[in-house]
Formats: C-alpha cells, sequence, structure tokens
C-alpha cells in the first residue's frame, strides 16, 4: 500500500485538489466501515499528499453521518502524519469577516450524536486534549497564509454544532456570549480521533457569513455564500500548496505520543479480537502496562 505522510480533508466546496500529478485512487475497508469517499494519493509541490473529501465528491453525507472513524483509520492505515483539514464556518464576531479565514487554536464540542471515540468495548483511554489542534503545524499554516499574502485570524474557539440545522438566534448568542469566535459542524469527532490516531490536525476555516446572533445585520444569500465559499476554498488550496512544503521531518509535539499515557486499562488483559481492531492505533503499545 503507498505510504503518504500528508492528508487534506475537503470541506463543503471543496471536493478536489487541483494541481495532483501522479494520482492513484484507493477505497478502503476498515473495521469502522466505509470512508466518505475514494482516497486520491499524488504529488503536489513534490510531496505525496492524499485527499479525502469529508462529505463526499458529490456532498452527500450529512455532518453528523459522516464516517469520521473510518475517514481517520484509513489515513492511519496510509501512513498519514499530518492532516490538514479544511471548514466552512460562520462567525460571531464583527471582526471577523465573511472571506475570512481563521486558523482556530480552541475548540467547544457540543455535537451529540456521533462516535468520538477509536476506544470501546472495555478499551479506556484518556487522551490530552487541552490544545485540540497540533501548534507545529498551526503555526505552518499560519506562516503559509502570509507567504501567500493572506492574513488569516491566528487563533480562535471554534464551537461544533450537531447539526444540519443551523442555529436559532439564541443559540447563537448563547454561544458568541461563551466566548466562541467561530461556528462548524465538522471539526469535532475529527480533531479528537486524529489525536487519538496520534496524528498531527490542524484546520483553516473559512468564513461564510455572521450566522444568526445578528438582529439587524447583513443577511447573506445562498448564491452569496456560495461565492464566498468558492472564493475560500481557492484561497485554501493556495496555503496548503506551500504549506505541504514546509512539514517537518521530524515531530516533536504532544500528537504524535498522545496513547503513552492515556491507558486506563491493563492493554495485556484486553482480547486478542480487541487488539486485532485496535492493532493499528494501539500496536506499539499493546504489551505494555498503563494506567491512570
Amino acid at each position: 500500500m503507498t505510504q503518504v505522510k500528508v492528508a487534506v480533508i475537503g470541506g463543503s466546496g471543496l471536493y478536489k485538489m487541483e494541481g495532483l500529478t501522479a494520482i492513484q485512487k484507493f477505497f478502503l475497508d476498515t473495521p469502522f466501515g466505509k470512508p466518505s469517499d475514494e482516497i486520491t494519493i499524488g504529488q503536489l509541490e513534490g510531496v505525496a499528499v492524499a485527499f479525502l473529501p469529508r462529505h463526499g465528491r458529490e456532498h452527500t453525507i450529512a455532518p453528523t453521518e459522516v464516517p469520521y472513524r473510518a475517514n481517520i483509520y484509513c489515513l492511519k492505515a496510509l501512513g498519514v502524519e499530518h492532516i490538514i483539514a479544511v471548514n466552512s464556518v460562520g462567525s460571531f464576531r464583527e471582526e471577523i469577516k465573511p472571506g475570512d479565514l481563521v486558523i482556530p487554536d480552541q475548540i467547544i464540542d457540543r455535537t451529540t450524536r456521533r462516535a468520538s471515540s477509536f476506544f470501546d468495548g472495555n478499551v479506556v483511554v484518556h487522551i490530552p486534549f487541552s490544545e485540540p489542534f497540533c501548534p507545529v503545524l498551526r503555526g505552518i499554516l499560519l506562516k503559509a497564509a502570509t507567504d501567500a499574502g493572506v492574513s488569516a485570524h491566528a487563533k480562535g474557539i471554534y464551537l461544533a454544532m450537531e447539526g444540519p440545522a443551523f442555529s436559532s438566534r439564541a443559540e447563537s448568542r448563547l454561544y458568541r456570549s461563551w466566548g466562541a469566535d467561530i461556528i462548524g459542524m465538522t471539526a469535532q469527532p475529527e480533531a479528537k480521533l486524529a489525536r487519538e490516531a496520534e496524528i498531527c490536525y490542524s484546520i483553516i476555516a473559512g468564513v461564510t457569513d455572521y450566522d444568526s446572533w445578528q438582529e439587524d445585520g447583513e443577511h447573506f444569500s445562498v448564491e452569496t455564500i456560495v461565492q464566498i465559499l468558492g472564493r475560500n476554498n481557492e484561497t485554501m488550496k493556495n496555503i496548503i500548496r506551500l504549506a505541504v512544503k514546509q512539514l517537518p521531518e521530524q515531530h516533536n509535539c504532544e500528537c504524535t505520543g498522545a496513547l503513552r499515557n492515556a491507558f486506563a486499562t491493563d492493554l495485556r488483559n484486553v482480547s486478542s479480537e480487541r487488539k486485532r481492531v485496535l492493532g493499528l492505533l494501539i500496536g506499539k503499545y499493546s504489551n505494555r502496562k498503563e494506567g491512570i
């Protein structure tokens, strides 16, 4: 199987990655089901990159129904060490305008109907998640944005909602009062699963509107939002092209050892079947006793 260290997960409007050459396509099965779509692997700026459209190429998968575990598992199986995810979001701040990009540093998880861990069936882990997005990868994306001539917001709190309906005005104002800066539907459980898989993960969020907290604010038509989405995605593609060339060969961040001290279960007592299912994730730890 082809090994590739960098993956891009495309969000709304980003269903393919132009510029990939020497393309191969894979549709893998996993213990957690099938991924959203086939995975395209090619060379981007001389770097091997895997691309996966989160909602499928025809956008047929709603946020709640995205097979997040299968997606991350597939990328892990390909050898991926860095994931750059693309997300479309609404803004809770006047200064974060439609058309802006945000590289968030924190997240609030308000999803309720999604499997958010690989570890069930009598295996308990508690991953560190105080910094939900890899700080090293965030820094690379911010530098790539600067190199691309884009002034991206250097941090922000992303509120992940269940969807697929958008927020009521009361909900939007509540989230804003919590200090959230942007809102979207797909960064969770993606970020948590990437951490469990010990993959560095960060997102580029493209702002399309002001959500619904403004009583008399400008209301954007679907046509306007689609136009903004298209411009955002083209800008994010340019940032990704620059970022993939700057990724380090060696890792020195919390992400790559997230499971080291996370096991509450003694893995020596885990059944061989569970070890088979989780082997890709826990193989290097499976003969150790860990506990908290």
